[in-house]
């Protein structure tokens, strides 16, 4: 099953997956407009209407219509949201549904065995690499050091969270750190290594952000040994305040 499958092994299907669904959806540059890749592979995208005797409408759903005799066709049906990355991941994950069994045949696991929290989970995965493809993402990173704000102006369609989870699974070797209203909820690190607590200068980094509302970059020298950088910005809008902190590491 998934779970005896090294992590680097299925990240680099999963990559490879989401760039072949790219290609042939001709989309060859950021950002990811998913409902594009929606229809030009033939996926139906249609506004979803609330279920009844539902409390929540999930935000997207896959489903097979089918009529008389005419053969199955598939469709994405997306319910209202007014965020638009939040309407990309939506369908993004339903491509990663329509297209999981790709995955799972490369891997060679029979998909009618795995859990359904595996093939959640390779939907989820699915959906971030179309929404920030490997290649690009860790070119891009590179050319603009790395700089949250500029990913996202060049990832319009991924939200901040995503872009910064991303990271995780780019070089070199960091630890995210996601804070809302004053308090950090959750915190990783590159590798699935366990991270520590956080440094003086990641606190007065997320501080700062927090409390200025602007991007804030630790100085060199108050950095301590194993830490190359530490970034923090400020994710703010009206009743919410979060910040990213991105810690970049000498080596684990």
């Amino acid at each position: 099953m998934l779970n005896e499958i090294p992590a680097e092994q299925l990240r680099g299907v999963i990559d490879a997956v989401a760039q072949e669904i790219l290609a042939e959806a001709e989309v060859t540059q950021p950002p990811v407009d998913c409902l594009l890749v929606a229809e030009r592979l033939g996926l139906i995208v249609a506004r979803d209407q609330p279920l009844p005797n539902q409390a929540v409408q999930p935000r997207a759903r896959f489903v097979k219509l089918s009529a008389g005799g005419a053969p199955a066709a598939d469709a994405i049906f997306l319910a209202e949201e007014p965020r638009r990355e939040r309407r990309h991941w939506a369908v993004a994950h339903e491509i990663g549904e329509s297209r999981a069994f790709r995955v799972f045949a490369e891997l060679g696991v029979d998909p009618a065995e795995a859990p359904p929290a595996a093939r959640e989970a390779v939907a989820n995965a699915l959906a971030g690499a179309l929404l920030l493809p490997r290649e690009w993402f860790v070119r891009d990173g590179a050319r603009v050091d790395w700089d949250l704000f500029e990913l996202k102006a060049i990832y319009a369609t991924a939200s901040h969270e995503l872009i910064a989870r991303r990271m995780l699974e780019a070089p070199p070797s960091v630890i995210v750190t996601l804070a809302d209203q004053g308090r950090c909820v959750w915190r990783r690190s590159s590798g699935g290594h366990r991270p520590p607590p956080l440094t003086p200068p990641e606190r007065d980094a997320w501080t700062a952000a927090h409390q200025q509302g602007q991007p804030v970059q630790c100085e060199r020298a108050e950095l301590p040994e194993g830490i190359v950088d530490v970034r923090a910005w400020p994710i703010h809008e009206e009743g919410w305040k979060r910040e990213i902190i991105r810690t970049e590491l000498a080596q684990w």
